[in-house]
C-alpha cells in the first residue's frame, strides 16, 4: 500500500463522514442559509474574476492568482453579511418547510 493511501485511510478513520441531520431550529437554519448564500456569492464572483489577467503594472501575478479564491470567499461573506442577494431568507424558509414535512 502506498503512503498516500495509508495516510488517506488514517485520515478517514480519524474524521469519519457524518450523515447530515435535519433541524427545525430557525437559528440553525438561518446560519446554514447564510453560509450557503455566501458560498453562492463567492462562486458568482469567482466566475466574474476568472477572465481577468493577474499581470500588468498593478497586477499581483502568480500570488494574486493563488489567493484570488480566498479573496472572492471573503467578498462573498461580506456581501452576504451586508444583505446579500436576498437568497438566505428564502433558503431558510425552504429548509424549515422541508424538515417539518420530513417524517
Amino acid at each position: 500500500m502506498t503512503p498516500d493511501i495509508q495516510s488517506a485511510m488514517l485520515l478517514a478513520k480519524a474524521a469519519p463522514v457524518q450523515a447530515p441531520h435535519g433541524t427545525t431550529d430557525p437559528a440553525v437554519a438561518k446560519k446554514l442559509a447564510t453560509q450557503f448564500e455566501g458560498t453562492f456569492v463567492s462562486e458568482f464572483l469567482g466566475q466574474m474574476f476568472e477572465g481577468i489577467p493577474t499581470d500588468g503594472e498593478f497586477g499581483g501575478g502568480e500570488g494574486e492568482d493563488m489567493f484570488r479564491s480566498l479573496l472572492t470567499d471573503e467578498y462573498g461573506k461580506q456581501i452576504t453579511a451586508s444583505g446579500g442577494f436576498g437568497l438566505s431568507s428564502a433558503i431558510q424558509r425552504q429548509l424549515l418547510q422541508t424538515q417539518e414535512a420530513a417524517p
